[in-house]
């Protein structure tokens, strides 16, 4: 589209259909929450008070989230959140995953490398700001160029004024932009994780489901002056019953939903981008399998990517049912023609935002065409080793410096530096023998890949991938923290210089996944934020902030209540209990993955087994909202969120409260096993004391 318009009068007029909104759908940011529906809905006053504490009580922790329950600096989230730091502390000989931590005293809390913590301080709308940029006339690719350039000005001035991290979030496919601001901790402790068979009880065959028994929990603590977090922000623990009907509310950083992508978008993640992943993830999960079986420093090794790998292909497959149901099609397609139609009706309306459903469904087919490659070589999925990660940002990083802030990638701008600086010398252990394998595997997929206009030859030569992989892996000097910090302070030169032939792989393919990159961001990103924004911008202006905006890994709260739900004509309860844990693991004749570990069957008798472990409630949630909290009407802590139930998936397009439902771990049950398992005392003091 030619001409850029930031503002659509036709909104008046464009008739929305009840399937956009539903129920208790929304995970909405905390500047613009639905107090109109609160109030009528479940006679809740969502005051500035209440909502400011529960957002600066919650914690963005890395891709997902968790909160503060103690003035001392005290984090929850679930075990899985916590699965890599907690699998990067243990050791051959210490596999904490396997035993479980408890540390008493401040003095034994383990020490996180590499990991950072953040809290959303406050929220700016930038949107005009943002949007004013754009001048008639201008292409899609250069009004996108234009809204870059302002970001990247607002985040560095953010940054330089107040010393925070700050982030410019696209809202509503471009129709708003938001200013955030976090308080950024990087000295993280670990205090307690239980052991992973009852942090993951039930396994793959019971993830994605209800009911559930698990205690997917873990504790950390943030330092500061390394001396324990002072906060005045923390969620007191609950001090009432939960039962079922009751107003709950999930604070978190949902990842990504579709809801208001035009029906092409949809069309291109069900027809391209889902049959790739999903194939993608059927053949690491494979690998990871096989690499499992070699031996149990293998199946250590291995666990925590193979977790990951088989939660993330029962998800996708899970978003790509939604996608081929020819019902919710329908109703995807029904919804955009009419609004199609009511923009048609006006010839003023038709002229300047008419195209748009049209541009954006050519975007698809350009980047259908060269998606596979953009996966595989500006993504990586063609090298995956956590050391051509390093040696791609150590490249990109020497080479983007010598630019503007405003024309360098975004990951590299001054906002993002120190984040990805510390990644890039954390010490945290890595197995070479893992990488050797992963890598040759990545290799091998390339190798493989039909019709590829990627010139593997030009990459790993004739030999075989196993091969290649050995040899760049064995030979780097990446894995070296004080090396990559060298790189880091020499600059351009040295990375240019180098003999590392990791470096070297990754400075020969950079020019073409550059090139990827930036066609992408062009032919692609460009139109559907631009063109995207006429598209949503009708809903937004008809309905105001009753629409919710999409999930983008960023702070937002959902609601809903405590309530279970019929399945196959089959009452499925609220809450599970202890009991029913036992009997699930006895029924299984507890074999793996419903096995429990030694100190439940041993304090089985000390247990209240009527007490609550998991239970469920209609919050919107998405991945990404592991380790939320939930918090009652009186802002106090009830649960923490760590799954959602098989029916959920497809809401990542449309959302129903009949069914959807949001997993947790109850509050009475974390303290239960606190106290009469783990003899955690210490533990459970603080957090109650806390009240």
């Amino acid at each position: 589209m030619k001409s850029p318009v930031k503002l659509l009068p036709c909104v008046l007029i464009v008739l929305i259909s009840a399937s956009l909104f539903c129920g208790d759908e929304g995970m909405w940011t905390f500047n613009l929450p639905p107090k109109s529906i609160l109030k009528s809905r479940y006679n809740f006053n969502a005051d500035s008070e209440w909502l400011t504490h529960l957002q600066l009580s919650s914690v963005r922790f890395g891709g997902a989230s968790g909160s503060f329950v103690s003035r001392r600096g005290l984090v929850i989230t679930n075990h899985h959140v916590g699965r890599a730091v907690i699998q990067n502390l243990s050791t051959k000989e210490r596999d904490l995953m396997k035993m479980g931590f408890f540390a008493p005293t401040g003095a034994e809390e383990l020490k996180c490398p590499g990991v950072e913590l953040s809290v959303l301080q406050d929220i700016e709308d930038v949107t005009e700001k943002v949007l004013n940029v754009e001048k008639p006339g201008m292409t899609s690719a250069e009004a996108a160029a234009a809204r870059e350039k302002t970001i990247a000005d607002l985040e560095e001035d953010c940054l330089g004024r107040l010393g925070l991290k700050c982030a410019v979030v696209n809202l509503y496919s471009g129709g708003m932009y938001h200013l955030y601001r976090y308080k950024v901790y990087t000295d993280v402790r670990l205090v307690f994780a239980p052991e992973f068979m009852i942090a993951k009880f039930g396994g793959d065959p019971d993830n994605f489901c209800f009911p559930r028994y698990a205690l997917d929990i873990c504790f950390f603590r943030v330092y500061e002056n390394n001396k324990p977090l002072s906060t005045p922000h923390y969620l007191k623990w609950g001090a009432r019953d939960l039962k079922e009907g009751d107003l709950v509310f999930a604070s978190g950083n949902p990842g990504s939903t579709g809801r208001l992508l035009t029906y092409s978008q949809l069309e291109f993640l069900r027809d391209v981008n889902y049959p790739f992943f999903i194939q993608s993830y059927h053949r690491r999960r494979a690998l990871l399998q096989a690499y499992s079986g070699r031996g149990s420093e293998e199946t250590r090794v291995a666990l925590t990517a193979l977790l990951g790998i088989e939660n993330s292909l029962k998800a996708m497959t899970g978003y790509q049912s939604g996608l081929l149901d020819k019902n919710l099609m329908k109703t995807k397609a029904q919804d955009e023609r009419q609004l199609r139609e009511a923009v048609e009706k006006d010839p003023d309306l038709d002229r300047t935002c008419g195209k748009a459903w049209d541009e954006i469904a050519e975007a698809q087919k350009k980047h259908a065409s060269f998606f596979r490659a953009y996966q595989y070589l500006e993504k990586g999925l063609a090298f995956n080793s956590i050391y051509f990660g390093y040696a791609r940002n150590l490249v990109r990083l020497t080479q983007e410096s010598k630019k503007p802030n405003e024309e360098r990638l975004r990951e590299f701008r001054d906002a993002n530096i120190a984040s990805l600086t510390r990644t890039l010398l954390s010490p945290a252990p890595i197995d070479d023998d893992f990488e050797i394998a992963k890598l040759a595997d990545s290799l091998a997929a390339l190798s493989e890949e039909p019709g590829s206009r990627i010139d593997v030859q030009r990459i790993i030569g004739d030999r075989p991938p196993d091969e290649v992989a050995r040899e760049l892996v064995l030979n780097t000097t990446l894995k070296d923290p004080e090396v990559r910090k060298r790189y880091v302070d020499q600059g351009l030169e040295a990375v240019d210089r180098s003999a590392d032939p990791m470096i070297k792989l990754a400075l020969l393919v950079d020019p073409q996944s550059r090139a990827l990159r930036a066609r992408y961001e062009q032919e692609v990103e460009a139109v559907e934020v631009v063109d995207g924004a006429h598209v949503t911008r009708a809903l937004f202006k008809l309905r105001g902030t009753s629409i919710p905006p999409d999930a983008t890994s960023t702070p937002r709260f959902s609601f809903g209540i405590v309530k279970g739900y019929v399945e196959n004509g089959t009452r499925v309860p609220f809450q599970t209990t202890f009991a029913g844990l036992f009997e699930r693991s006895r029924k299984f004749d507890e074999r793996p993955p419903f096995d429990l570990p030694a100190s439940f069957k041993t304090r089985k008798s000390a247990l209240r087994l009527d007490l609550p472990l998991n239970f469920v409630a209609t919050c919107d949630s998405i991945g990404g909202n592991s380790g939320s909290p939930v918090v009652n009407r009186e802002g106090e802590f009830v649960g923490i969120l760590f799954d959602g139930n098989i029916q959920s998936l497809p809401a990542r397009f449309v959302y129903s409260d009949e069914l959807n439902r949001s997993v947790m771990v109850h509050f009475q049950g974390i303290i239960e096993a606190l106290r009469k398992v783990y003899d955690a005392g210490p533990l459970v003091d603080e957090i109650q004391g806390a009240r």
